[in-house]
């Protein structure tokens, strides 16, 4: 008999199941970490969370005058196939025009710019992070990272090539078309980090293979639940080595970079580890993980088979990444080159992805003592990272 995925399975009855789901906890048995949040769960499907306050915004980087966005830059159609797929249009990406005279109409150091537009929202949203946690971080884990991708604008047909290149576009439309932020990417750039930027760094470096099996929860239906397991090399058998809530987003900032190959996301995010489970509850997760098999010919490179996809009516399997990563790091930096396969049982969908990513825990470490000086410092080193990340990291769209 075929293996019949758990997203495809029907109950006895002919529809899918879907078990009773249980009132929910009294607020006193929730964690006071996650009631301070006041969790928005935004794009559902890949649990995507905000804390209530959060901050997102997008800017334009890498000009002179950053008024003159609609006269420098146009929209311009991108090939992504998975993304062609799902809606049935090209998603744009914001480019310089031919005919712009770099030499007086591009930034010497946006990072500058950079560092200026972002440090009151960081400052603040560092503040309300600590404020969360009663300033007693504990398991609670700040993150400050930067990642590489391409910002997207999702029209509609109605927007023509010709439409896409034209200034009135950028006036209003620009901001309200959505976004979102697409990290793939291509491997030929991979090759260049590791090939061409890692060597002239002081790194050490470190490689790791995870499966991270996500859970839902159906007490606490706006989290999900990520279990980070490793290959056993005495068994060659899945071994759990980590259980935590999924990330909340506090400060979000996308930069599109129109004459650089590609654009960056600045974020800060939070991550709690679930250390205060009682014995049933963590022996419920192991259960679901040991049912496992690694199986390398599907997404996701785990498969379960019939009726152990779910733990009773608690804890079910919705998804699962592997990752291969390479990570160089000294005392302030964390470059992270990873191919991430994933499958979301939810959606029936799932890519491989080639993913570059750089946390800062010297610039965290600072912003959480919040005193003056300490500030001063952080966006100081800001300002270094982000412009070391133009130097070597992000190349000429003309020369790509």
């Amino acid at each position: 008999m075929a293996y019949v995925p758990p997203h495809k399975r029907l109950s006895k009855g002919g529809a899918a199941s879907s078990p009773p789901s249980p009132a929910p906890p009294p607020e006193s048995a929730i964690p006071r970490f996650q009631r301070n949040l006041n969790l928005v769960s935004k794009n559902n499907p890949k649990k995507i969370v905000y804390a209530e306050n959060a901050i997102s915004k997008w800017v334009v980087v890498g000009l002179s005058d950053e008024s003159r966005v609609s006269e420098l830059t146009r929209l311009e159609p991108v090939d992504v196939e998975s993304v062609d797929r799902k809606s049935g249009e090209k998603p744009l990406a914001l480019v310089l025009k031919e005919n712009v005279d770099k030499a007086s109409e591009l930034s010497e150091n946006p990072w500058i710019f950079v560092s200026e537009t972002v440090k009151h929202d960081l400052f603040s949203s560092i503040r309300r992070v600590k404020e969360m946690t009663g300033n007693e971080f504990g398991e609670i884990k700040p993150t400050l990272v930067l990642r590489f991708g391409k910002i997207h604008f999702h029209g509609n047909r109605s927007y023509t090539r010709e439409s896409m290149k034209g200034s009135s576009l950028h006036g209003g439309t620009l901001k309200q078309l959505h976004k979102s932020f697409y990290t793939n990417l291509p491997a030929a750039y991979v090759e260049y980090i590791t090939s061409n930027v890692v060597p002239k760094f002081d790194f050490e470096f470190e490689e790791k293979e995870l499966y991270h099996v996500k859970l839902s929860d159906n007490t606490q239906p706006d989290s999900t639940i990520s279990c980070k397991c490793a290959v056993s090399k005495d068994t060659n058998e899945l071994e759990l080595c980590k259980i935590e809530l999924n990330r909340v987003r506090h400060l979000v900032v996308d930069m599109s970079c129109p004459d650089k190959n590609l654009d960056l996301r600045l974020m800060l995010c939070t991550k709690r580890i679930l250390s205060a489970l009682t014995d049933e509850e963590v022996e419920k997760i192991k259960g679901l993980i040991n049912s496992a098999r690694l199986d390398s010919e599907v997404k996701g490179g785990l498969r379960w088979s019939f009726g152990s996809q779910s733990s009773g009516d608690r804890y079910s399997v919705i998804g699962v990444w592997h990752t291969n990563a390479k990570i160089f790091r000294n005392s302030c930096t964390r470059l992270k080159v990873r191919v991430a396969d994933r499958f979301d049982f939810r959606s029936s969908s799932g890519e491989v992805s080639n993913e570059v990513s750089l946390k800062m825990p010297e610039i965290v470490s600072l912003l959480i003592r919040e005193q003056t000086v300490n500030n001063a410092v952080a966006i100081e080193k800001l300002k270094e990272k982000l412009k070391l990340i133009w130097k070597h990291f992000l190349i000429d769209r003309s020369s790509t």
